[in-house]
């Protein structure tokens, strides 16, 4: 392997090892915002690929302006994961599948409470608090398979013998209202820093993360509930975002898009549903915008990838994973997309971002139950 910290142009950096696969579309893409007005600096992670104009998994670092379009239309989407006391002996996946029930559908009044414990403001959106969504979010259960730090991991108080719970999820329709309105009123344009017009956008997003991290509190504990489990969150980033910061000396706003912050402790990167997940321990680089890879990134449109694969698997069999984990997901075109094989192998990611210094890997956590929907409204 080499260099793993590559400068593709004037401005714009690339995470990447020689063996990990990356779209000359997403490099395109990445380019490309390097050229948007007032940005300073971008770098693409090693899970980079294309998305709607915009890469995945890149951050973007700009100076005067900032960009709603390169946040997105999930604001707030990350990963928290939590402690639970469901012991890993004796295992019965059956029996956890039926607790957990259909957590697609809105949470009931009992939680009414619960939500307003978060004094969220009035959104319209509030049937979405506790659900997962669609696309790559999912709440997984997972086990400590590999420990590579014992000192870190007692230290967060994680063990072999308890289950741990990754939610991966945002802010459901809320973000997508806020692009909406941002891209119908000023299409990609960006917005002057301090303006009018960047005040309210700010507003609204930081509203937006503050659901997103509700959000996934709620269906930690909803999941909790069902499963007559108790249990604490160990770490919540978010990953789709825009924050003042201070990059080469200078005063700014930095964008990730799928780019998990490396200066907020440490944070797990996720493979696909039959692949491991990684603790690590970010190294902060201003190299590489102060992110790390949110996830293992995809290889395949999603478009695609029914018809790359309904020869070779039914919806049964990718229901179970090599890694002997259960994988719950009623809608048959969504278990094709997120099939293991549409992603990146999550070793080639982490293992770019070891060798370039960015992370220090805690533990190797293996899954156990993945939850995307019964097939209800998502």
């Amino acid at each position: 392997m080499g260099t793993c910290i590559r400068n593709l142009s004037d401005g714009a950096v690339l995470v990447a090892a020689d063996d990990t696969w990356i779209e000359g579309k997403a490099i395109q893409q990445l380019e490309t915002t390097a050229r948007l007005g007032g940005m300073h600096r971008v770098a693409g992670m090693p899970d980079l690929h294309p998305g709607r104009g915009y890469p995945v998994g890149a951050a973007f670092f700009s100076v005067g302006r900032l960009y709603p379009a390169l946040v997105g239309n999930d604001i707030g989407c990350g990963m928290a994961l939590w402690r639970t006391d469901i012991p890993t002996a004796k295992l019965h996946l059956d029996k956890l599948e039926k607790r957990l029930g259909n957590l697609d559908l809105p949470l009931d009044e009992t939680w009414q409470e619960a939500v307003a414990s978060f004094g969220l403001p009035a959104t319209g959106h509030e049937r979405s608090l506790g659900t997962i969504g669609g696309g790559n979010h999912f709440a997984e259960l997972q086990q400590l398979d590999e420990s590579y730090d014992d000192a870190a991991l007692a230290a967060l108080g994680i063990e072999r013998k308890h289950l741990l719970l990754l939610v991966h999820s945002g802010s459901r329709g809320l973000g997508e209202a806020i692009l909406r309105e941002q891209v119908d009123l000023f299409g990609h344009h960006g917005l002057e820093a301090g303006s009018e017009a960047s005040t309210h956008y700010l507003g609204r997003h930081d509203g937006a993360l503050r659901f997103a991290e509700a959000n996934r509190q709620l269906i930690a504990r909803r999941m909790l509930d069902r499963l007559r489990a108790d249990g604490d969150v160990l770490l919540d980033i978010n990953h789709n975002l825009v924050s003042p910061a201070q990059v080469d000396g200078l005063d700014g706003w930095l964008h990730r898009k799928g780019a998990t912050p490396s200066d907020q402790g440490a944070v797990v990167i996720p493979g696909s549903r039959g692949d491991y997940s990684y603790l690590v321990q970010p190294i902060a680089d201003e190299r590489s915008l102060l992110s790390l890879a949110h996830g293992a990134g995809r290889k395949w449109m999603r478009s695609e990838c029914k018809d790359r694969l309904v020869s070779r698997y039914s919806v049964e069999q990718l229901s179970r994973t090599a890694l002997g984990s259960r994988v719950i997901c009623a809608d048959r075109a969504l278990i094709y997309e997120e099939a293991p094989e549409a992603y990146k192998a999550i070793d080639s990611v982490v293992g770019a971002l070891r060798e370039a210094g960015l992370v220090r890997v805690l533990a190797r956590l293996k899954p156990v139950l993945t939850y995307k929907t019964r097939g209800g409204c998502c």
